[in-house]
């Protein structure tokens, strides 16, 4: 499977689907980013705040591939925002994933309550980039009023916003902003799946009736309706999973099309409802933690 590419604003180049790792353990990682290079995956998304940065580097390592075919993208914890706190934090990654570049470093998240260490954060990012120690930078989960405040009073232009995007949150005020600038928007939980949306009346984004019509139709699984359906609105989606047969089930989304009735059947699924934490709740009290040392 030959997975087509997106380029970011600063001319590199990324998979339009990769596999992401979040919540996945360490020996379960290492056989999940296995699985998904052999199904053709070339795109590989962790975090440091994951806990298995290394097993997705020893996966790499085990590949019989050449390091550059693999684009690897991690992402930095609050608990080390700020100027040099960030640039250690490069070194723990680049440690543990076993790598001297970085594809695309990232902000985890913005951190309100104490933006100036989110901007100190974001000037190592610039920093490391110059240095060539990584190819592309970018954030995380940053809304509407963090993006601008970055722009204003930083040099580089994220290449990435990486935020929850599916049927059922669309966060199309952010993705536009971030189409204004040229930053492409990463979708994590693409096919839903941080949670079951009871309050409105979905039993599961899996189960969706209008969705598995969709996919019916194309004789395609609900996953790779919602796959497709971001692919097709111009977002890069990683979704999640330990599953061989899913994981190779993902990246087969590349031989079909949705209509654009479908895409807007879709689009009408949207209720408002977000999976993760909202922004302001993130505070170093709640969501603070040590990463540990490479």
């Amino acid at each position: 499977m030959t997975v087509p590419t997106l380029t970011l604003n600063n001319g590199v180049t990324l998979p339009a689907l990769g596999l992401g790792v979040f919540q996945t353990p360490p020996q379960e990682t290492r056989d999940a980013v296995t699985a998904a290079l052999a199904a053709g995956y070339r795109h590989i998304d962790t975090a440091a705040a994951y806990g298995n940065e290394r097993e997705v580097g020893e996966a790499i390592a085990a590949a019989d591939l050449d390091r550059a075919e693999v684009f690897v993208e991690t992402k930095i914890w609050i608990s080390d925002f700020g100027h040099e706190e960030t640039l250690h934090s490069f070194d723990k990654s680049a440690g543990k994933l076993g790598v001297d570049q970085i594809d695309l470093l990232i902000l985890h998240q913005a951190l309100p309550s104490e933006f100036e260490k989110t901007l100190g954060a974001y000037r190592a990012l610039e920093e490391l980039l110059a240095d060539g120690k990584v190819r592309a930078i970018g954030v995380s989960n940053f809304m509407v009023e963090h993006l601008t405040q970055l722009l204003d009073r930083t040099d580089v232009v994220p290449a990435v916003n990486q935020i929850e995007v599916h049927p059922f949150f669309q966060q199309r005020e952010v993705q536009d902003v971030g189409r204004e600038h040229g930053i492409l928007t990463q979708a994590w939980s693409p096919i839903g799946g941080i949670t079951h949306y009871r309050d409105s009346g979905h039993a599961s984004a899996l189960t969706d009736p209008t969705i598995v019509g969709i996919g019916e139709a194309h004789g395609k699984s609900a996953a790779q309706v919602m796959l497709r359906w971001g692919l097709q609105q111009g977002r890069q989606v990683i979704p999640k999973s330990t599953k061989p047969e899913r994981i190779a089930q993902n990246i087969d989304v590349f031989d079909f099309e949705l209509t654009a009735d479908e895409l807007a059947a879709i689009d009408a699924l949207e209720t408002g409802q977000r999976g993760g934490p909202a922004p302001e709740q993130v505070t170093l009290e709640a969501f603070g933690r040590d990463i540990p040392e490479a």
